[in-house]
């Protein structure tokens, strides 16, 4: 195979956009237009004119180069229009240019490695198949899932998709747990305005009785996953159990559909246990991490 490091001004964009809607791992974070807001400029390695292909979302800092994680993006790695191999995908990353002196870089669940010249560590996200029926997919929820749904309706929770871009990044401003800083804000309007703009993205949004937002979700979809990039609540919200309604209403509007859900996962055991208790399944992507920075600098990323 062919292999070739190309900088951003000699990516044929559309060759790349076409391998990723036919790639068998496509998935959303890999088009050119999420990389363009996630990323600004950012590199590549290319197999093949483009049977393969493995973004490199790159910063400089202190004189250093390095390729790092953007957020709102969980997975990347190599993507193909057929199976990728273990030797090929170490292939792809032996040719990641020695420049970039770190290298921090979360693969997809479609890519395996296990060389022990690389530290790998396993990450979990949870995923939903929807072809089923409602009752089918309903009926996997765990009991505590089903009693959170029931008290939300008791309290006379609603959910429909009405909230707009502003008022989602307003209320996510004033409830993540988190705050982010004002650039990543500016991103994720970017996401959802492009997906919205182009029908692959909806927003849910909970309501008390009272008709108050008090919970949040967007989800984007491409190459048959659907995934729930971002959601708050407020404390109201967490009180009335809004988003177990949210996600339950998400998941009967698109039962019977060839999507999977894919809640992007959490080492955080409660966040795990929320996705879990919809019948979601974990599954395992890796990290990889390269640190040939200077000795000096090595104890900062560790």
């Amino acid at each position: 195979m062919k292999i070739q490091y190309l900088k951003h001004n000699q990516i044929d964009f559309v060759k790349w956009d076409d391998c990723i809607s036919k790639s068998l791992n496509g998935i959303v974070y890999a088009y050119s237009w999420y990389l363009a807001i996630v990323a600004g400029e950012w590199d590549a390695i290319v197999g093949d004119d483009y049977v393969v292909v493995f973004p490199l979302v790159k910063k400089r800092k202190f004189g250093v180069s390095y390729v790092y994680q953007p957020l709102f993006t969980q997975q990347l790695g190599a993507f193909s229009t057929g199976k990728i191999d273990k030797q090929t995908l170490e292939l792809f990353i032996g040719s990641i240019p020695s420049k970039y002196k770190y290298q921090e870089i979360n693969l997809n669940t479609f890519n395996r490695l296990d060389s022990t010249n690389l530290k790998i560590y396993n990450r979990v996200t949870y995923q939903l198949d929807l072809v089923q029926t409602y009752f089918v997919l309903s009926s996997s929820y765990n009991e505590n899932t089903r009693r959170n749904i029931s008290k939300a309706i008791a309290l006379g929770v609603n959910v429909n998709k009405s909230s707009s871009v502003e008022e989602f990044i307003d209320f996510q401003k004033k409830n993540l747990p988190v705050s982010l800083p004002v650039i990543e804000y500016e991103k994720l309007r970017q996401i959802i305005q492009y997906s919205l703009q182009n029908k692959i993205g909806e927003i849910y949004a909970s309501y008390t009785a009272q008709n108050v937002l008090c919970a949040v979700a967007f989800f984007v979809k491409s190459n048959g996953k659907v995934i729930y990039l971002s959601a708050a609540s407020s404390e109201l919200g967490k009180k009335n159990r809004a988003m177990f309604a949210l996600v339950d209403r998400f998941i009967d509007s698109n039962s019977e559909s060839f999507l999977t859900l894919d809640f992007e996962g959490s080492n955080i055991e409660n966040i795990a246990r929320f996705y879990d208790g919809f019948g979601a399944k974990p599954s395992i992507y890796q990290r990889i991490v390269i640190n040939n920075l200077p000795w000096y600098l090595k104890p900062f990323k560790k």
